[in-house]
C-alpha cells in the first residue's frame, strides 16, 4: 500500500504522486529557466533569472501549494506577496538602467504559479502553459519581423475584427424567425465571423508564406482564401509556360483538397451529428486528393518554384465580402427550405448541385443547420457530397479549359481519382 503523505477532507497525496509532481515542477520551471538563459546570452544585460533560478521559484510554488495544506493559506499567500515584491524589484532595477522589458518578470511569476499548479495535481494543464510559454518566448525575433511586416490596414482590420466578435456578435438575438423559422441572428453572425476569420487567417498566410516556400504550400495556402482562383491563376501560367505544368497541376490538386477538407471543418463546427454520419466519407476523398497531389509532387519533373503572386490577397479583412457570404448563406437555406417542402429529395439534390457550382461553403453551412429538423440527415449528407461534387466538376472544367494540354492530363487523372472517391462515398452513404 502506498505511503500517504497528505490526507485530508478536500485534497489526498501519496509518496508516489508526490515524486511525480515534483520533478514535474523541476522539468517545467528548468524548460523555461533554459529559454530564458539562452536567450539572455545575447542581450548587454544579465536577466535576474536563469535556469537555477526558474527551477527554484517553481519549486517555491510546489513548496507554497504544500504549505497551505500542511499549515495555513496565509503562508502560501504570504510566500506569494514575496515573490511578486521581489519579481517587482527586479523589474524596477532592470528598468532603472534603461531596459522596460518585463518578459523574464512575467515568466518568473508563471513559473511560481504552475509550481503551485503542479502541487494540485493539474499536470497536463501546467504542461500545456509551459509549451505555450516556450513558444511564445523563444519566438521573439519572429513575433518582432512579423509584427514589423504588418501594415497600418491589417492592424485596423485585427482591431476591427475584434470589436465584430467580442462586442457586437455576442449580443445578437439567439432565436429563430422567418420563413420555415430556420433564421437565426447569431448563427448568421457566426457564419460571418467564421468566413471572414478564415479569410483573415488565409491572407496572412499567403501574405507571410511566399513563394519560396514551394509549389505544394502555395498551393494549401491558397486552397484557404479561395480554390477556384488558384485553379485559375495556376491554369494561366501552366499556358504561358507549359514546361510548369506539373507544378501548376500540384497547386490545383492541393487547394481543392484543403476545399474538401474545409467541408468537414464547416460540418463539425455546425452540426455534429451530421459529422459523425459523414466524416468518413470526406476523409476517404480527402485522402485520394493529397494522395494524388502528393504523388505528382515527388514525381514532377520541374523542381523549380513558381511564382504565386498573382493568387490575389485581396483586403486582409474583407467585411463587405463576408457579409455578402452572410446574406447568400441566408439565400441559400430558404431556397434550401423551400425545396424541401416543394419538391422533397429532388428539390434539394438540385438546389445542392447549382449552389456547388458558385460556392460550396454556404451551401455546406445551410444544410448542416438544417440536416437532424427539416431535413433528414441522410439527404443532407448526400446533399453536402453531390454540392462537393459539383464544385469539384466547375475547378476542373476551368483546369481544362484555361490550362496546357500537359496540366489537362495531369488534372484528368487527379480529378479522376477524386471522382472515383467520391462515386464510392455517394453509393456507400
Amino acid at each position: 500500500m502506498e505511503e500517504i503523505i497528505l490526507d485530508t477532507e478536500n485534497f489526498r497525496l501519496t509518496q508516489a504522486e508526490f515524486i511525480v509532481r515534483l520533478l514535474s515542477a523541476v522539468g517545467m520551471g528548468g524548460l523555461i529557466g533554459l529559454e530564458r538563459e539562452h536567450s539572455a546570452m545575447n542581450e548587454t544585460t544579465k536577466s535576474f533569472a536563469g535556469i537555477r533560478t526558474f527551477i527554484f521559484l517553481s519549486l517555491l510554488g510546489f513548496m507554497g501549494g504544500l504549505t497551505y495544506f500542511l499549515l495555513s493559506e496565509w503562508v502560501f499567500l504570504a510566500i506569494t506577496i514575496s515573490v511578486t515584491i521581489l519579481t517587482g524589484i527586479s523589474y524596477w532595477v532592470t528598468a532603472s538602467k534603461g531596459e522596460i522589458g518585463a518578459t523574464t518578470e512575467f515568466s518568473a511569476l508563471i513559473a511560481f504559479i504552475l509550481g503551485a499548479l503542479t502541487f494540485l495535481g493539474f499536470i497536463e494543464l501546467s504542461v500545456m502553459i509551459t509549451v505555450v510559454v516556450v513558444v511564445i518566448l523563444s519566438s521573439k525575433l519572429k513575433l518582432q519581423n512579423i509584427v514589423g511586416k504588418i501594415t497600418a490596414e491589417e492592424l485596423y482590420d485585427i482591431i476591427r475584427f475584434v470589436v465584430i466578435a467580442l462586442l457586437i456578435f455576442p449580443f445578437l438575438p439567439n432565436e429563430t424567425f422567418g420563413p420555415y423559422d430556420v433564421l437565426n441572428p447569431r448563427e448568421i453572425g457566426w457564419v460571418i465571423i467564421l468566413t471572414s476569420g478564415l479569410g483573415f487567417v488565409g491572407y496572412l498566410l499567403m501574405k507571410f508564406m511566399e513563394a519560396n516556400k514551394g509549389i505544394l504550400i502555395s498551393g494549401i495556402v491558397g486552397g484557404l482564401v479561395s480554390s477556384t482562383a488558384v485553379t485559375w491563376v495556376f491554369s494561366k501560367k501552366s499556358k504561358e509556360n507549359e514546361s510548369h505544368s506539373h507544378s501548376c497541376a500540384i497547386a490545383i490538386l492541393a487547394a481543392t483538397a484543403i476545399s474538401i477538407a474545409r467541408v468537414l471543418i464547416w460540418v463539425f463546427i455546425f452540426n455534429k451529428s451530421l459529422f459523425n454520419q459523414l466524416y468518413w466519407v470526406f476523409i476517404m476523398i480527402f485522402a485520394a486528393a493529397i494522395g494524388v497531389t502528393l504523388f505528382l509532387y515527388f514525381k514532377r519533373k520541374d523542381k523549380q518554384n513558381i511564382e504565386n503572386s498573382d493568387v490575389k490577397k485581396g483586403k486582409p479583412l474583407d467585411l463587405k465580402g463576408a457579409f455578402i457570404f452572410g446574406l447568400i448563406y441566408v439565400v441559400i437555406t430558404l431556397v434550401v427550405s423551400y425545396s424541401n417542402d416543394l419538391f422533397g429529395a429532388s428539390g434539394i439534390f438540385l438546389s445542392s448541385a447549382i449552389a456547388g457550382l458558385s460556392d460550396i461553403d454556404a451551401i455546406t453551412i445551410s444544410v448542416s443547420k438544417l440536416a437532424g429538423g427539416s431535413i433528414d440527415l441522410n439527404l443532407a449528407s448526400k446533399s453536402v457530397l453531390l454540392a462537393t461534387i459539383s464544385n469539384t466538376l466547375v475547378k476542373m472544367g476551368i483546369g481544362i479549359w484555361a490550362g496546357s494540354p500537359t496540366l489537362r492530363k495531369l488534372l484528368y487523372i487527379g480529378y479522376g481519382a477524386v471522382f472515383v472517391a467520391a462515386l464510392i462515398a455517394f453509393l456507400l452513404l
